[in-house]
């Protein structure tokens, strides 16, 4: 009951948030004002607000823009011993990062995906973390928001190849959005007894008279935004299952509402800015629909387990938290990994075979339930647009949504926007296994071994960040394959979907017809739904049955 009473106290804060935060992004976006901080940033960086852009000038911004904080970020980490607040922490005790390291840490926060394969605390010293590492938490989260936006005004009742400023819109999300509700939300993760220091540790005594340093950290600050953000990096290497930036059960149905909280809303805000409400309620019963049906079944899975000493425990509570226990860290699990968000309050390499799968297959879906931070909705919309082209191969018709016709070139590109994943999880995978030394990074061979390395690359190129810590990926191999599976995962769909939103905008809306599909109701929500898990189980279910399949039928 403890745990249906969490899941209940989620739900009910995100509906309260859905509509007033969903409305206020969607006039982030349409106010024709700019606010005189957002004056002075366009000054200061030569930006002409008042002009509109094509799809590739603003696909250029988007890419021109994450190539300046890849570099600058790998920058910071190798120049770390020069920096204030550094501690001397570095991985050559002089504070220097390695440059495989450096560079997979660079693209790993610049591409929203936070994926980390050192100890944060031994490696990096406060600077790069609230310089490098939370500014990136911010903006690369209004990069996705910003994307989003462009694909949803394609949708409008404008006529012109214009999808707005990217320059305007990375501002406003980070200056109107993510800023303030980041801000709000470090507060309350303080008042809940989250760590904001900058402090390097404080030493402590344990109760056998052996002398310990506990690191400290501005941790609250960090906490908010990777977890509004769906970023997922933390500052602890035992991110949000370490107390002191997760202590309480509290802390953690906070955690888990900022995860959830902007992709959610911003379905309100498609719905507000194409003129259709009703529409951003059935990506938001899609979203939901999955995000239960998966949470359901994980919850079963651990509270069943098949393993002798799970069984004798009554639960799988190996490699959880136990203030949080199977609900709390089951929900985490399912809310992260659904929202490309990679933090984790448990260790999912210790999940049953069921549930470690389901965890598995949420990202494999393409993180749409709800998804990441803008990506979640502009990744729904192109499988919303792949259902519509189905329904119309079925019915024999032209397949059209809210007024655009779909015709070979948009579903190329929605096609291009989905197949980029698989093969970088597939390829990079099978590379994995098939190279000789690279199966010494496994701490587990046979179906979990395998289940670990599809893991990995599916958590990269998703653009998520967790892991089954089982497997060491800091060769040269993996810091390298995993970077450039996060590029690739990353910025090809961003490509394809402002190639897509640049087609649609040109086209002249047109009423739809008496034989058109209906899309605001029950059957498209349906259909969508079914899309998204058809795709993915043709996909990946081969792969799905060597690892996590097998091993929960063991």
């Amino acid at each position: 009951m403890a745990g249906l009473a969490q899941v209940g106290l989620v739900v009910l804060l995100l509906a309260a948030a859905w509509k007033p935060l969903g409305d206020w992004m969607a006039r982030v976006y349409t106010d024709t004002r700019h606010w005189r901080v957002e004056r002075w940033i366009y000054r200061l960086c030569r930006i002409d607000a008042d002009s509109g852009q094509r799809w590739t000038t603003y696909a250029s911004g988007v890419l021109g823009f994450s190539f300046v904080s890849v570099a600058l970020l790998y920058l910071l980490q190798r120049l770390q011993p020069f920096l204030p607040l550094g501690f001397g922490r570095g991985t050559d005790g002089a504070g220097t990062v390695s440059p495989a390291m450096a560079f997979n840490t660079a693209v790993s926060f610049v591409t929203n995906t936070n994926w980390q394969s050192y100890v944060p605390e031994q490696v990096l010293g406060h600077t790069v973390q609230m310089v490098g590492l939370t500014t990136q938490n911010v903006v690369s989260a209004a990069v996705g928001i910003a994307v989003a936006v462009a694909l949803v005004r394609a949708f409008g009742v404008r006529t012109d190849d214009r999808l707005g400023n990217f320059w305007v819109d990375l501002t406003r999300g980070t200056v109107r959005i993510m800023v303030p509700l980041a801000a709000v939300a470090a507060v309350v993760l303080v008042a809940g007894g989250v760590v904001q220091s900058l402090r390097a540790g404080v030493d402590v005594v344990a109760a056998d008279g052996s002398a310990h340093t506990l690191p400290l950290a501005p941790a609250a600050s960090q906490e908010a935004v990777k977890q509004l953000g769906t970023n997922g990096g933390g500052v602890l290497n035992a991110n949000s299952a370490h107390p002191f930036e997760n202590p309480s059960p509290f802390t953690n149905l906070v955690e888990i509402v900022l995860l959830l909280l902007i992709p959610v809303a911003l379905t309100r805000t498609f719905g507000v800015m194409v003129g259709r409400v009703r529409q951003g309620v059935v990506l938001l019963s899609v979203m939901g629909g999955i995000w239960a049906v998966f949470l359901g079944l994980a919850w079963l899975a651990e509270s069943h387990p098949n393993g002798p000493a799970a069984l004798a425990a009554g639960a799988a509570m190996e490699g959880k938290e136990v203030r949080f226990g199977i609900p709390g860290s089951v929900l985490f699990a399912i809310s992260t990994t659904g929202t490309s968000t990679g933090a984790v309050n448990a260790m999912h390499d210790s999940l049953t075979g069921g549930a470690g799968g389901l965890a598995m297959l949420n990202m494999l879906l393409g993180e749409v339930a709800p998804g990441g931070v803008g990506s979640g909705l502009y990744g729904l919309l192109v499988l919303s647009i792949v259902a519509v082209f189905l329904a119309g191969l079925m019915v024999g018709r032209t397949p059209e949504f809210l007024g655009r016709k779909l015709g070979r070139r948009e579903i190329t590109f929605a096609a291009l926007s989905i197949l980029v994943m698989p093969a970088f999880v597939l390829l990079g995978a099978g590379l994995a296994i098939a190279l000789p030394g690279t199966a010494d990074a496994l701490n587990n061979d046979g179906a979990h071994g395998f289940s670990e390395v599809l893991y990995a690359w599916a958590s990269a190129a998703n653009n998520n960040g967790s892991a089954f810590a089982g497997i060491t990926v800091t060769s040269d191999f993996f810091q390298a394959g995993l970077g450039i599976a996060m590029l690739f995962g990353r910025f090809v769909p961003i490509l394809a979907v402002l190639a897509l939103a640049g087609s649609l905008a040109t086209q002249r809306r047109t009423p739809s017809g008496a034989g058109a599909l209906p899309t605001d109701g029950p059957l498209f929500a349906g259909l969508v739904g079914g899309t998204v898990l058809l795709v993915s189980a043709l996909t990946f279910f081969p792969a799905l049955a060597l690892g996590p399949i097998a091993e929960a039928l063991s």
